[in-house]
């Protein structure tokens, strides 16, 4: 069964960033696009690199290791059409960030 689990802190994440968290021996990539707290899987689809280090625009990550990029709202990758990322709900209670895993 799902459950919610302390992920972050809204002030770890500043908009237009990304983080890491390891939760359940998953690596988890979260992102602040405009103030809302998006949740994908970390690794690239490419070769595995972080997400969660890649440069953020807007809604788009860039992976930093050979640029694939993702709509991390959505979880597409604009790179391949028809990869996609697993997603994560996310709900925030104050200052934490809560992820669904």
């Amino acid at each position: 069964m799902a459950q919610y689990i302390k992920a972050a802190r809204l002030a770890d994440i500043p908009a237009g960033a990304g983080l890491t968290v390891a939760l359940n021996g998953k690596a988890i990539a979260l992102f602040n696009v405009g103030g809302k707290v998006e949740a994908v899987s970390d690794a690239c689809l490419h070769q595995g690199g972080p997400l969660g280090e890649g440069t953020l625009e807007g809604c788009i990550v860039a992976c930093p290791w050979h640029h694939w990029q993702y709509d991390v709202v959505t979880g597409a990758c604009k790179t391949k059409p028809g990869m996609t990322l697993t997603q994560y709900a996310v709900t925030v209670e104050g200052d934490d960030v809560l992820v669904e895993v």
